[in-house]
């Protein structure tokens, strides 16, 4: 069987957080595709967050992680695309419901807002979770666009 394929990437202020990720992935058997960046250099998280969502939109991935200073730009970078439900994760159980009830395709962490072991914690909880359909998916139809 083929390992699950994750798109994982993030600007320079996330790398750390991106790294303890990436080796928890790969340590767990995912298949990455990683977008970037893998330096401490200054970039913007805007191009690494548009990657990971055509990754995934192109169905090359079957998730996206993205990791910046807080989550929320590359939250809101990745969510401009139609197939993308991308969700800053704080918690397991924001994880849990966001794939339960949301289906949302991409994490999105913040490095200086969630230490390593909470959000090791929500994306183990994040990739376990099914999405669970039924009165969900009338309300995620509501979300597509001309939904």
């Amino acid at each position: 069987m083929t390992p699950l394929t994750i798109a994982i990437g993030g600007d320079h202020a996330g790398l750390p957080l991106k790294t303890v990720l990436q080796q928890a992935l790969v340590d767990a058997g995912y298949s990455l595709i990683d977008v970037g960046t893998n330096s401490a250099d200054s970039v913007d998280y805007p191009d690494f967050a548009h990657r990971v969502a055509e990754t995934v939109e192109a169905g090359q991935a079957r998730f996206g992680v993205l990791v910046c200073g807080t989550g929320i730009g590359v939250q809101i970078a990745a969510n401009r695309h139609g197939a993308i439900r991308a969700a800053v994760l704080h918690s397991a159980i924001e994880a849990r419901l966001t794939r339960a009830h949301n289906d949302a395709n991409i994490a999105c962490f913040g490095a200086r807002t969630t230490g390593p072991e909470v959000a090791l914690d929500a994306l183990r909880a994040f990739l376990d979770t099914e999405f669970e359909g039924g009165r969900h998916a009338r309300r995620l139809a509501k979300l597509a666009p001309n939904g």
